[in-house]
């Protein structure tokens, strides 16, 4: 293989002069690609540097580089009064260097050389976002968070010296600071009576559901969900092996009477609530609802997981205390966030529960998050203690509100002939149920088509069943006013 020429090498290097990378290392991570897929086999010479430097058009001293290179990697050997050669290390499948292909040469696999296992539970629909307007299932407005107080909190933070030790590998419970100020504040907003080693620091909701179902989840446990339900937690307890069991959902929540006879006839493992605003219809569980299932969790032995996304967001009255705020047996598990109350790129939340399931907890966690982001943590320990978070959420809350009822005056007066709802007391979004005419993912289609993204995951469309969960803390009154006529437009144009 001495013979150079009946490899093309300028064809196979080719230098972007514009790039930020050295020429020289163009030159050698080409040559080191094309050895790699063998298209430069093992044991040929390479071409002479003055004969290189000419085919490539760059100065020799440049080629001299490369070959340096390649042989500080270990891919080439010289040899004295013989040339550079390529080191037999480098075996590959591809062994005709003629019949190389340029796109082979610059691409990335498109699968796998190998199987795998894949899932189709974990299947979400496409997401687009690029419409100018969104319907979102009921997402805060970003623009409303308290950056210029964060921004501020963080960066002095950052800067403390006391605080560069969390730039390695802290404590992977997190930041102690954090944990008291959020068990400070979450004993005076929702009635618990925890300490720090009831709470684990979570990147939110769904990581606390996961957390939680793969360690209380085995396969064939049987999981009752309301119908309908979150359907992230409904493909996680699919994902952990469980079984799912829907149980009636009305304006008083989730029906205490059919888990009752569902506990009678099988071993319940879990009850997934969403009591304060059931997701998707909004509806909150009663009072008397939520001490019989407390009762019937005693009674029959299964994990209530309590997922509170937005308790924060009311309306009407005082909100009702989660389940975990009567709990005397540790049967709920509770898990919250701040990823509604602030934004949901701030992907902080948290699960509290039994010390002894927390310290089982944190074992799973340091595996997926070791650490979290501690020094996103000090900073809100420093807005909680100060008081900002909750005055961010008041006045958040009356715009909130204000939005509430002008988009629920939007749906009456513009689509009232085609739509029916209750305006919920709290969340940011509300159930609507519409005519069973309508197709609802035309409807999406062509909404998207006039710059109003309205996501698969709001759709519910069965034959006894036409509805949409739409959130409307995302958008400015103004926003939800243009949504809404393009909405209209869609609607009465089928």
């Amino acid at each position: 293989m001495s013979s150079p020429v009946k490899i093309p090498f300028k064809s196979l290097i080719h230098i972007d002069r514009d790039s930020d990378t050295a020429v020289y290392l163009q030159i050698a991570y080409q040559l080191i690609n094309a050895m790699q897929r063998g298209v430069i086999v093992p044991g040929i010479q390479l071409p002479g540097s003055r004969q290189l430097a000419e085919l490539l058009e760059v100065h020799r001293k440049t080629v001299i580089a490369a070959y340096d290179e390649l042989n500080a990697q270990g891919w080439t050997e010289i040899r004295p009064n013989k040339g550079t050669f390529m080191r037999s290390i480098a075996a590959a499948k591809e062994t005709d260097p003629l019949k190389y292909n340029k796109e082979f040469l610059v691409s990335y696999p498109v699968s796998t050389g190998y199987a795998f296992k894949k899932s189709m539970l974990l299947d979400l629909p496409a997401m687009d976002g690029e419409s100018e307007l969104e319907f979102t299932d009921g997402l805060p407005d970003v623009r409303l968070a308290p950056l210029d107080q964060l921004s501020r909190v963080y960066s002095t933070n950052l800067k403390r010296k006391s605080n560069r030790r969390y730039l390695g590998f802290a404590h992977n419970e997190g930041s102690e600071y954090f944990k008291e100020m959020l068990v400070n504040y979450l004993n005076n907003t929702r009635g618990l009576h925890i300490s720090k080693q009831n709470v684990m620091i979570t990147r939110g909701v769904d990581m606390g559901i996961y957390l939680a179902a793969d360690l209380l989840l085995e396969a064939d446990d049987l999981v009752l969900v309301g119908d309908l339900s979150y359907y992230v937690a409904n493909m996680i307890f699919q994902k952990a092996g469980a079984r799912i069991i829907s149980v009636p959902v009305d304006e008083e929540g989730i029906s205490a009477e059919a888990v009752k006879s569902l506990c009678e006839k099988h071993r319940i493992r879990m009850l997934y609530l969403t009591p304060h605003h059931h997701y998707p219809t909004t509806v909150t569980l009663s009072a008397q609802r939520r001490i019989e299932l407390l009762g019937l969790s005693v009674k029959y032995g299964f994990v209530i997981l309590e997922d509170d996304y937005d308790y924060d967001f009311h309306y009407n009255s005082s909100p009702v205390l989660p389940l975990a705020s009567a709990d005397g047996h540790g049967m709920v598990v509770y898990i919250g966030s701040f990823c509604k109350s602030l934004a949901p790129g701030f992907r902080s939340g948290y699960l509290v529960a039994p010390e002894n399931l927390i310290a089982e907890l944190g074992k799973l966690r340091g595996i997926v998050d070791r650490q979290g982001d501690i020094l996103m943590e000090q900073a809100l320990a420093e807005l909680l203690e100060e008081g900002e978070i909750q005055r961010h959420l008041k006045k958040a809350l009356k715009v909130y509100h204000e939005r509430r009822d002008v988009f629920c005056d939007l749906l009456k007066s513009h689509l009232g002939e085609f739509v029916t709802f209750s305006a919920p007391p709290g969340g940011l979004a509300i159930w609507t149920k519409w005519h069973a005419s309508l197709n609802l993912m035309r409807i999406s289609k062509q909404c998207g088509l006039k710059g109003l993204y309205l996501p698969q995951t709001l759709l519910y469309q069965t034959e006894s069943l036409t509805a949409m969960r739409l959130g409307f803390g995302n958008q400015t009154v103004e926003e939800l006013s243009r949504s809404v006529e393009i909405l209209e437009t869609v609607v009465k144009g089928f």
